[in-house]
């Protein structure tokens, strides 16, 4: 039997119940899933598309997702959040000439704003929110050993690539780990009192040298270590936690895709105005 996802120590991935399918999905197949929809929507002009687009996400992250805190933090403030500002902001934006014709909302003086510049204004922030709320399909149920693992069985993609890019990615979070450190040591030491711009400023210069020295060592006994395990050695390598392309996986991908072509064919935000 081979390995799940889940089994992997490294993935981080919840312990959730069989309704929360998204976390059991290859990551392939969840990209390639909202991939179509994703570019069809760069070119959707009308209101109704993205809503419908953006309520299909939501649908499939609760269903499919065990939401943190903060992720519903971000489905319910952030994304509405940001579709607000994006909307009012590209409405200021528009050229008022090109929506002259439609009805007036606001005036200010000599400034007008019109009903059809906030139609485009948050056509756009609707659209960068329908895409900003499909993505988080495989950002919130995929983790990123996983989705090098199936880059590399899957599509094929060399090892050396995949996993020297996540080792260089899991320096993030150590960096972060270090400089927490860097700055506690300092504090004890009482070094660079003070407040103010100045004051802040010399104290994360002074965070810059240490912490690329420690960078430096870290990197050197990665590289030691991937060196001791024959990092490289043979054109492939053998997987301790498979990442499995299953038939579930072509049933969510097709799925979506229906679902989605239903939905441009319902809207068709190409067909010209009456």
């Amino acid at each position: 039997m081979p390995a799940s996802v889940t089994d992997d120590p490294y993935a981080g991935v919840p312990r959730t119940s069989a309704v929360r399918f998204l976390y059991a999905m290859n990551p392939l197949a969840k990209m390639a899933a909202i991939l179509p929809a994703v570019v069809l929507l760069v070119f959707v002009r009308d209101l109704a598309t993205p809503i419908a687009f953006l309520a299909l996400a939501y649908l499939v992250l609760i269903v499919g997702v065990s939401l943190s805190i903060r992720a519903v933090a971000v489905l319910l403030l952030a994304v509405p959040g940001a579709i607000l500002v994006l909307g009012f902001g590209f409405s200021l934006w528009t050229d008022a000439a090109l929506v002259a014709n439609t009805h007036p909302v606001l005036q200010i003086g000599a400034w007008t704003l019109y009903s059809g510049a906030l139609q485009i204004g948050f056509a756009t922030g609707l659209r960068l929110g329908a895409i900003l709320a499909l993505s988080l399909i495989p950002g919130l149920s995929t983790t990123g050993p996983d989705l090098v693992r199936a880059c590399v069985q899957q599509l094929r993609v060399p090892y050396r690539i995949g996993y020297t890019a996540l080792a260089a990615f899991r320096f993030v979070p150590r960096f972060g780990h270090e400089l927490e450190i860097i700055r506690q040591a300092h504090r004890v030491r009482g070094a660079h009192r003070g407040r103010g711009p100045i004051a802040s400023l010399r104290r994360w210069v002074s965070y810059i040298v240490p912490l690329l020295a420690g960078a430096i060592r870290h990197a050197e006994r990665v590289a030691l270590a991937m060196d001791s395990r024959a990092f490289g050695a043979y054109p492939d390598r053998t997987e301790r936690h498979l990442v499995p392309f299953r038939a579930r996986d072509v049933v969510f991908m097709v799925l979506f895709w229906v679902v989605s072509a239903a939905l441009l064919a319902l809207f068709f935000p190409w067909a010209p105005p009456v």
